[in-house]
């Protein structure tokens, strides 16, 4: 019976969909017309505009119905066709509070509450059920899946329960549960209508004043030399100060205007509509949408019948490569592809065993349409690098439940000048040149087919690997590592040695990783170790105004010639913007150091306040240009001294001090600064030297046990060191005193920093929480960050990053708790996997630094250590 479902479903013929009514949505009642004003009513131009955005889907739209509501004048939306025309018509409509991410859960979060509220804001009908929505698991691996993401729900306002099978039959009768463990259980999710909710942004837009016009396509997009855009389009042209592209599939083709090369690439998706079924019009309430995580399909309830939707392995989803290459077609809006029955017929099958009802049912709708990805799945949303006033919000893979919360986000952004939190991983700029066509479709093909496996930490994705960008050690150490995908880089996780379980093997358990990691951190503890750092962010200042914008930008002083310092660069309302390493190699003329992931976040800071303020300053970035080698641990001295004429004694080169000098002949900037808090220099040296940099310093450390480690050991090494991360400790949802950077931050150095008027304001008003260090006693799972944080019943606050500790043999990590539950000695509870671990607060740091050890020692001998 199973067999005859799927091939009647292969034998059905595709049935044409010119209009979105014909999905026969139970949610809007009112027609076309009262939807969507006659475009008589859109004949107003306007010469001169605040914002204009490209693009009339539902994210486009959504922007400026935000925009106009907080109060801008002159929002423009430009829509080539008509609204909705792309892939908004004819998308699936889902809404759910889940994402397995931590501030994309206030994106969903918003957006449905936004929807809940729209119609009686603006008088449309938006057709939007709730009926909640059931991940289910069948495996004992996706239950542990379940219990992780319950631990990093529980510190937002998401409502998110496992449940038993008992009570997923209740609220889901129709299902086989004889595979069925648990289900993930997010009450409030559901579907919408995409079109009638895009009227209703639309209308909304309208009541605050924004003009959308359509059809009216950009035809050029010329940048001036004050930060404005000309912008053109068949009805004429409009001067902007800024624009944002928010074009869906056509996106490509707006970037490539003004010379960007935008990594997005449309797949086609498909889903099926079934006719009345007896079973679920039989139904006293609606269902909730179900989603098959090992099946990988979502089904939910349409009408009396359901509507199913798969994600097809990465070998049999179906990318349109040729609009990547050739363009959209002239005229596509509203068209879908022919369906393909036989890429899907095993998720069809699935999903006839799971609900046995769809063996029977009758279909009467395949939509295979175009949606546009990036290559990692998630959208592009903010200010891009290097093209002043450009923004985007492309790339959405489920831009209906991603449209509200993004619009609400980049309306706060554009009108504040900072973004309301951190979301650097929708940051336009983590990818660069690096990210090919072939790269962006091998990810694309990837993300799709594993839109539904096992979210493990510390996951590998390993299609498009490697890009053009490797350091020079990649070829020496490819086959004694397990590499890690850093912005385009291969870099060193962990290390195996020979007999050694060499497998990518993830877990969220301690695994294969846990006992090598060991060894590496040891070999940097005891004895002298090697790193390759060279995915770090790198940029050179210099001109007659560096000092004075670094002095501007920067919370810290501005260290003196042949000194480094850490510095961070915060928002006007005192976030943490950045962290970088200033070093001052001569008068006026510095070399900045981020981290990986945010070299062209932070660099486009700088360049815009640099712009903005009329720095005379050249800046250059130098990241590709530049390895770096991290030597560390005791012998570290004793290795490089070998090497070099220069006096590397610890009076002489002094902790953060900098010097340029010749390793074996090599040249190389060299900073005593180690992440590991022990005794270590980083080396900064040309890319294409890293090869001979290495093997020389291998070599002369042979007497002395060298070895290499990886960024594994070095993450275990600076949590015991007490070092915050960006990214973990700090971001733009902290400020730098909660954070325990105080240090680094000078209220009282003449400068007006960005953020110091503000940050004085909250040192005022004293800090509600703050950060902490706690041990805790597991068994064998250890924390990893954006765990929730347990006391007296409830939930107080989240990890931030956490490890396991080699010197004290337990776990360790970062917190938030609440200023009152932040003394030494404390007692809270840290969930795990569905158990709460009992953890103490503990005085920082668990081991003290390398500079702080020497320096009491010469005060006070080893009874002062």
């Amino acid at each position: 019976m199973l067999r005859a479902g799927a091939q009647r479903l292969r034998g059905l013929p595709l049935p044409r969909l010119p209009l979105p009514g014909l999905l026969g949505r139970p949610r809007s009642t009112c027609s076309r017309g009262e939807e969507n004003p006659p475009l008589s009513a859109e004949t107003r131009w306007k010469d001169r505009a605040e914002t204009v955005i490209i693009g009339g889907g539902c994210v486009g739209v959504s922007l400026a119905y935000h925009l106009a509501k907080a109060g801008m004048k002159d929002v423009v939306l430009l829509e080539k066709l008509e609204l909705t025309a792309g892939s908004t018509w004819h998308a699936a409509g889902l809404t759910t509070y889940f994402h397995p991410g931590i501030n994309l859960k206030k994106i969903h979060y918003y957006s449905i509450k936004l929807y809940e509220k729209l119609e009686e804001e603006t008088g449309q009908v938006v057709g939007f059920h709730q009926p909640g929505s059931i991940r289910i698991a069948t495996t004992p691996v996706r239950v542990d899946e379940f219990k992780y993401q319950m631990t990093r729900t529980g510190w937002h306002a998401t409502e998110q329960y496992i449940i038993e099978p008992e009570k997923i039959q209740e609220m889901f009768p129709l299902l086989n549960m004889s595979k069925v463990l648990a289900g993930l259980y997010n009450p409030g999710d559901g579907h919408i209508d995409p079109y009638s909710l895009t009227m209703a942004l639309a209308a909304g837009a309208r009541k605050y004043g924004a003009l959308l016009k359509y059809p009216a396509p950009v035809t050029s997009l010329k940048p001036r030399s004050d930060g404005t855009w000309d912008v053109e389009t068949p009805q004429g042209s409009m001067r902007a100060n800024r624009v944002v592209n928010a074009a869906g599939f056509w996106a490509r083709e707006v970037g490539k205007m003004i010379g960007l090369e935008h990594p997005l690439i449309p797949v086609q998706h498909q889903y099926l509509v079934t006719s009345t079924i007896p079973e679920v019009k039989a139904l006293k309430r609606e269902l909730p949408v179900l989603r098959d995580l090992e099946g990988s399909f979502y089904l939910r309830q349409e009408r009396d019948g359901l509507l199913f939707g798969p994600y097809e392995s990465q070998e049999k989803m179906k990318v349109q490569d040729s609009w990547v290459t050739s363009g959209v077609p002239p005229g596509f809006g509203k068209e879908l592809f022919e369906s393909d029955l036989d890429r899907i017929t095993e998720h069809v099958e699935a999903a006839m065993e799971l609900v046995p009802v769809l063996k029977k049912a009758d279909i009467i709708t395949i939509v295979n349409g175009p949606i546009t990805y990036s290559p990692d799945i998630l959208p592009m949303v903010g200010p891009h690098q290097g093209v002043r006033n450009y923004w985007v919000a492309v790339g959405f893979g489920y831009g209906i439940v991603h449209a509200g919360g993004v619009g609400k986000y980049l309306s706060d952004w554009i009108l504040h000048g900072e973004p309301p939190f951190d979301l650097i991983e929708l940051d336009p700029n983590r990818y660069g040149k690096w990210t090919t066509t072939e790269y962006t479709e091998a990810k694309a093909r990837e993300s799709y087919g594993f839109n539904n496996i096992v979210g493990y930490p510390k996951e590998e994705r390993f299609a498009g690997r490697p890009t053009q960008r490797v350091s020079g050690l990649y070829k020496i150490l490819q086959s004694k590592c397990s590499m890690g995908f850093h912005a385009g880089w291969e870099q060193p996780h962990w290390f195996y040695k020979p007999g050694q379980d060499t497998q990518y093997r993830p877990s969220f358990r301690r695994t294969n990783w846990f006992e090598p990691v060991g060894s590496e951190y040891k070999q940097v503890m005891q004895r002298v170790g090697v790193i390759d750092l060279s995915p770090f962010g790198k940029f050179n200042i210099k001109g007659q105004d560096s000092i004075r914008l670094l002095d501007h930008l920067f919370a810290n002083v501005i260290p003196k010639v042949g000194f480094t310092n850490i510095s961070h660069m915060l928002t006007p309302k005192g976030r943490v913007y950045a962290e970088l390493t200033v070093s001052h190699q001569s008068p006026g003329e510095f070399l900045l150091i981020t981290g990986s992931g945010s070299e062209l976040h932070d660099l486009r800071w700088i360049e815009e306040v640099a712009v903005r303020g009329g720095y005379d300053v050249e800046i250059k970035n130098v990241t590709d240009e530049l390895g770096v080698l991290g030597v560390a641990g005791p012998q570290a001295r004793k290795v490089l001294q070998k090497l070099t004429s220069e006096d590397l004694s610890d009076d002489v080169f002094k902790f953060l001090q900098t010097k340029s000098l010749q390793v074996s002949n090599i040249p190389v900037t060299a900073i005593r600064i180690s992440y590991t808090g022990e005794l270590g220099w980083e080396l900064y040296h040309r890319r294409e030297d890293s090869a001979a940099l290495y093997d020389v310093i291998m070599n002369a450390g042979q007497e002395e046990g060298i070895d290499n480690f990886g960024t594994y050991a070095l993450n275990a090494l600076r949590l015991e060191k007490a070092f915050r991360a960006w990214g973990s400790e700090m971001n733009c949802d902290t400020n730098p005193l909660e954070a325990g950077l105080e240090y680094f931050v000078k209220l009282n150095k003449p400068a007006d920093f960005i953020g110091k008027q503000a940050l004085k304001q909250i040192k005022a008003e004293g800090l509600k929480r703050r950060l902490v260090c706690l041990t805790l006693a597991t068994d064998d799972v250890d924390p990893e960050g954006n765990e929730s944080i347990w006391y007296d019943g409830k939930v107080v606050g989240n990890t931030t990053s956490g490890s396991y500790s080699y010197s004290i043999q337990r776990s360790l990590a970062f917190a938030y708790v609440p200023v009152e539950l932040g003394k030494v000695g404390q007692q809270v509870e840290v969930e795990l996997l569905g158990k709460n671990y009992p953890a103490i607060v503990i005085q920082e740091p668990l081991v003290l630094t390398e500079p702080t050890r020497n320096r009491l020692k010469k005060k006070g001998g080893k009874d002062k250590i």
